[in-house]
């Protein structure tokens, strides 16, 4: 039968199964051509993917297996560390040990009364360099995954980190050097876990449940900034070096976790298939759908990469990922919503919160973060409930805007209000109160949306031969400009204060307008799938309605139970056709 023109719907915004490219239907049948990487000839009743006896058409598969949400909570993990590593940084430069330890002194008690103060320059460096090691680790470990693989370079990443840790708590008095090179190199692995962790998400989670699942890296990333802020404010009254070298040992305990973790999981499916490892994909994705190998869903899914193998077999260079079909647009609109994750001003409030909220006059600082860190928290659990049930396009543009007018409302604020009144006066009190309601506001927003939407987005717009290069530049581009905001935030807001917050609020502005005119909806589409719609130069303003022209008898995309029927029928009849032209 030829393929039927292409027709618009409207499919439900959540994750469930939708369609696959045109030229492949669901199920195809099985030949001894169909080995994924050349070598040694294969008995095909055992190499194929398409194996069709046994297949359980009544096996309702589960919404989430307790084998999926292991995954989940142990390779997040990775985001935690992240968070974490981020969080406590903003806390140190208020402890009074920590700067008399690290800063420069000074004779100016009025502004500075603990006789120690950091400039612009170190404060910027003690923060941003953990930015540049980051950025470093996103180049190196992207083609290292597609030689050794996921799980390697996640253990191998967590190691990293323990070494940059040992660096910073080893730092001896007046050398904040030390603290800063430590971090930047804890950054070389935290950048690699940025870049291997959404991906590896993206590739062994079932696809109804990806969204929410890569949700979950973000999710303990704002966890990991939260308990950092928590353990800030228990240690900052101590006296001796405890007070910061507490947090930094504490930085131990998840990267040990995580990388002697990897052990016990598979190696990303994607990559098994990648290195001809056929019936160890097989059996991975069998088990985070929990169900049998021969379920239609996991010869669909195997289907597909079996044809997206194909089409990019040969031996690729690393640079070479970015010149294939496509690409260039894809890696630039990767880096773009990397940078506006950055560029919304989330970090503005994680990384120099406490400082901030020093200078509106609230008496307690570290308790400001702490509520900010708990409304993060807060909002991400609800954005991995959005990135189940409802479209990224939509979220990530309304949000936005959102975000713009709580900037708008904070700059406003302090700049109109606060500046206006003495320090300490009931006036500006108030003043500071408004500003840290529309901070939280601006937080809540963000960390449903901005914060965990980015990273499923990039994890689901490249091919499976290009996406640990493609993803690389994407996260390296977030900690590019993570790095030029921490360094430079110190500068900004000593010349315009709290009119910083307008640039902000002009960055979401703009972000709203990247995602609605260049970012195709991915939401409920196999990884494939989403890499044949910008094959095709889909009108991203449409996409959510696409769907590819079908060679089967599909006429909508319907439940993920009635399509799983369909795809199993196409299995049953294969099977009986192979059984008609046997011999006999």
């Amino acid at each position: 039968m030829s393929p039927t023109p292409a027709t618009m719907s409207n499919p439900p915004p959540n994750d469930n199964v939708d369609s696959s490219p045109a030229s492949t239907s669901p199920v195809s049948r099985p030949n001894s051509t169909d080995i994924p990487t050349p070598g040694a000839a294969k008995n095909p009743a055992e190499s194929d993917v398409e194996k069709t006896v046994n297949v359980k058409i009544d096996q309702k598969l589960a919404t989430i297996t307790w084998y999926t949400i292991r995954m989940t909570i142990l390779v997040a993990l990775g985001g935690f560390i992240f968070g974490y590593d981020t969080g406590q940084i903003s806390g140190f430069l208020e402890m009074a040990v920590f700067r008399a330890r690290f800063g420069e002194e000074t004779s100016d008690l009025s502004q500075h009364p603990s006789g120690f103060y950091f400039t612009r320059v170190r404060s910027g460096l003690l923060v941003g360099l953990l930015s540049i090691g980051t950025m470093c680790g996103c180049f190196i470990t992207g083609p290292l995954a597609d030689k050794v693989g996921r799980k390697i370079c996640i253990s191998g990443c967590c190691f990293i980190v323990c070494i940059g840790v040992i660096a910073q708590i080893s730092a001896g008095n007046g050398n904040w050097i030390g603290i800063a090179m430590g971090r930047w190199v804890s950054g070389l692995g935290v950048g690699g876990l940025s870049t291997i962790v959404p991906m590896y998400m993206a590739e062994t989670s079932p696809v109804h449940m990806r969204g929410a699942v890569i949700s979950c890296y973000q999710l303990f990333i704002a966890m990991g900034m939260f308990t950092a802020f928590c353990i800030n404010y228990g240690t900052n009254g101590l006296t001796t070096t405890a007070s910061y070298r507490i947090p930094m040992g504490i930085n131990f305990t998840s990267p040990i976790i995580l990388g002697l973790g990897m052990c016990f999981l598979p190696e990303s499916p994607r990559y098994d298939w990648k290195v001809a490892k056929i019936e160890r994909a097989r059996e991975s994705i069998a088990k985070f759908y929990g169900c049998l190998e021969t379920h239609a869903v996991v010869l669909n899914e195997c289907a597909e990469m079996k044809k997206a193998h194909y089409e990019s077999l040969g031996r690729q260079r690393w640079y070479e990922a970015i010149m294939g079909p496509r690409m260039v647009y894809r890696i630039a609109l990767a880096m773009a919503l990397q940078m506006f994750q950055q560029l919304t001003g989330a970090n503005y409030y994680f990384y120099y919160g406490t400082s901030i909220f020093a200078g509106v006059g609230i008496e307690n600082s570290y308790i400001t973060a702490m509520i900010l860190g708990g409304v993060n928290v807060g909002g991400t659990f609800l954005g991995v409930y959005m990135a189940r049930h409802f479209r990224r396009r939509e979220s990530l543009c309304i949000a936005a805007l959102v975000q713009s007018v709580c900037f708008i409302v904070f700059a406003s604020v302090g700049k109109f209000a606060l500046n206006e009144h003495e320090a300490g006066s009931h006036e500006a009190y108030i003043s500071g109160i408004i500003m840290i309601v529309f901070a939280c506001l601006f937080i809540s927003a963000y960390a449903a949306t901005w914060g965990p939407l980015v990273w499923t987005c990039i994890a689901e717009m490249f091919p499976t031969k290009s996406r640990a290069v493609a993803m690389s530049f994407a996260t390296a581009s977030n900690w590019f400009w993570n790095f030029i905001l921490a360094f430079c935030t110190p500068f900004i807001t000593r010349e315009i204060n709290f009119a910083y917050g307008y640039v902000f609020a002009a960055c979401n502005i703009l972000a709203a307008i990247t995602v609605f005119f260049f970012l195709i909806e991915s939401s409920g589409r196999p990884l494939e799938a989403v890499h044949g719609m910008y094959l095709q130069m889909v009108d991203p303003i449409k996409s959510h309605a696409f769907q590819f022209p079908r060679e089967t008898n599909v006429s909508s995309v319907g439940s993920r139970e009635s399509a799983l029927k369909n795809q199993a029928g196409q299995v049953e009849k294969i099977d009986k056709d192979d059984h008609a032209e046997a011999p006999s």
